[in-house]
This record gives structure tokens, sequence and C-alpha cells, in this order.
């Protein structure tokens, strides 16, 4: 089963050293994942004043610039990954280097048929992401 690993966090709560240690322990750890057969995705995020939020109202949308509602941790990334069950799903979880700063939330993720057949995103360069993964 595949389950979304949301990462949660104060985005001031990391100095720069620490979010850059956070990014490479974060890759290692993705690395290990790989190797066991268990890593599908994982990515940092921009900072929340950055994100845009869209709501639909009345078949209008309503486009709003930043995240959905205040709060005082922001979503700073995710993992998608491939685990037996809800127990190995934390397991992996636990390990997730930013959870040393703020929460990790595990959520299944519900399998649609009609869904298109993944395929590998084409790379895109761009400026270094200055995230609070």
């Amino acid at each position: 089963m595949q389950y979304m690993m949301l990462i949660y966090l104060d985005e001031k709560a990391l100095s720069e050293a620490e979010r850059e240690e956070c990014y490479l322990d974060s890759a290692q750890y993705a690395h290990k994942l790989e190797q066991a057969g268990k890593y599908l995705l994982a990515a940092p995020l921009q900072p929340a004043s950055t994100a845009t939020s869209v709501r639909v109202r009345d078949r209008q949308p309503l486009v709003t610039a930043g995240p959905f509602a205040e709060t005082h941790e922001q979503l700073g990334g995710f993992f998608l990954v491939e685990a037996r069950d809800l127990n190995e799903a934390i397991e992996i979880a636990a390990q997730i280097p930013a959870g040393r700063w703020g929460t990790v939330e595990i959520r299944p993720v519900i399998e649609v048929p009609s869904l298109p057949e993944k395929s590998p995103a084409p790379a895109v360069e761009s400026e270094p992401a200055r995230s609070t993964y």
C-alpha cells in the first residue's frame, strides 16, 4: 500500500545550516528507502509565502495568495512510500529527518484505477529550492 507522509514544521525553526543538513539527511534516507524497495517520491516545498490557494465556489475559482490557513506549522515537504501496513509506515515516518523539528502526518493513498499511469516527470531546471523540508 502507498502512504503519503506530509511533513509539517515551523518554517523559521531551522537555521540555514540545519536546513542544508536536513536536505542531505533526507536524500540519504530516500536512497536507503529506495534500496529497500519502499521509496516512490520525495521533495521539499518552497515556503508557504509562495503558495497559491484555489477554492471553487458557485463554479468560480477563487484564487488567494498564500496557504489555505494561518498555522504555526506549514507543509514543508513529503515522502511517498510503499509499506506493508500502517505499522511499517510509522517505522518509515519515524526516521524522516525533518520529523526532528516538526510533525510527519501519515495518510494512506486511495488507489483510483481510472487515473493515468505514472510516468517519469521531465527534468526541470530552476533556481535552488529554499524550502522548509
